[in-house]
């Protein structure tokens, strides 16, 4: 029987969400210079039906450790158009959802990032032998002067750092897991019980026929997502070229996003007005993005458009 591939986010979740001992250990291996966390409790561990089919959303793993330090953990498959400033919001997020009303900044507790990617984010010739990043607030001048640790961001490209063999061991261990999970030769040889134990538990998972359904659901969706991004691009590019040809410009590029922007509210919300089409038609590549990125989690379509 085919094993469950553990970069599909909802097996991810399901992975490490039902087993916190090997969430610890997967953070300790990315944070391998610092303290080992002991204790790890998962805050946000059921996962919505309507999250399955959401194919713009990212199922994250928001975890606290014994120190109340929380950690937002993300496995993800495609890089996204405005990927920092999606990254960092979350982040962000992170660190001010633990303040509630009347209490004081000496409370927050360091909000840390770890993203688990299935790409190359950083494809430049000077960048091809780094695989592992650890983003921080530092001075630009003098980059030992950290401003402090509320704000830590972990990115590991998994195809690059299995490229190099990057990484202390435990962490290289999971990069094997994570590329290599169907090739037995390969997996017998890694002896690092943590990765070893979540084999095991994606053979588990990939005999349940509910978790395969549900397997499958999620990967439908995205599917789905990356056929009608490419689709809306083509016809976006057809369009600009169009009307390029028209007034003597090539406008492609911002009329494509404009269109995928324009299906994605209507898949979310419901008709697109006139207006709200003049608006997508006629706003620049800047408010695109910043639309497109306020769409993953805007209550209504209002919400994409406010003014902040």
């Amino acid at each position: 029987m085919p094993l469950l591939d553990p970069k599909n986010d909802y097996v991810f979740k399901k992975l490490f969400a039902e087993a916190p001992v090997l969430l610890a250990a997967l953070i300790n291996a990315v944070r391998s210079n610092e303290s080992p966390v002991t204790v790890v409790e998962v805050l946000n561990p059921r996962i919505e039906p309507e999250e399955l089919t959401g194919k713009y959303i990212v199922l994250d793993l928001l975890a606290q450790d014994d120190q109340g330090r929380r950690y937002n953990i993300e496995m993800q498959v495609r890089p996204y158009r405005v990927w920092s400033a999606r990254s960092a919001y979350y982040l962000a997020r992170t660190l001010a959802q633990q303040l509630e009303s009347g209490h004081d900044y000496h409370q927050l507790k360091p909000a840390i990032g770890i993203h688990l990617l299935d790409f190359d984010l950083f494809t430049r010739p000077a960048h091809q032998q780094q695989a592992i990043w650890c983003f921080e607030l530092r001075d630009r001048l003098q980059p030992a002067l950290k401003l402090g640790d509320e704000l830590q961001l972990n990115l590991i490209e998994l195809p690059k750092a299995d490229r190099l063999g990057a990484g202390e061991p435990a962490l290289a261990a999971w990069v094997t897991f994570l590329e290599h999970w169907q090739e037995d030769n390969t997996m017998q040889q890694i002896d690092y019980p943590p990765v070893q134990q979540a084999l095991e538990r994606i053979r588990s998972l990939s005999a349940d026929a509910e978790t395969q359904r549900l397997a499958f659901v999620r990967e439908r969706a995205l599917r789905d997502q990356r056929s009608e991004l490419h689709g809306a691009r083509e016809e976006g590019r057809e369009e600009g070229r169009e009307e390029g040809r028209k007034e003597g410009r090539e406008e492609g590029i911002t009329i494509g996003e404009a269109t995928i922007l324009e299906r994605q509210l209507r898949r979310r919300f419901g008709p697109v007005s006139e207006a709200t089409r003049t608006r997508l038609r006629t706003a620049t590549p800047a408010q695109l993005e910043t639309w497109a990125e306020r769409i993953l989690d805007a209550p209504d379509s209002d919400a994409v458009f406010q003014v902040q």
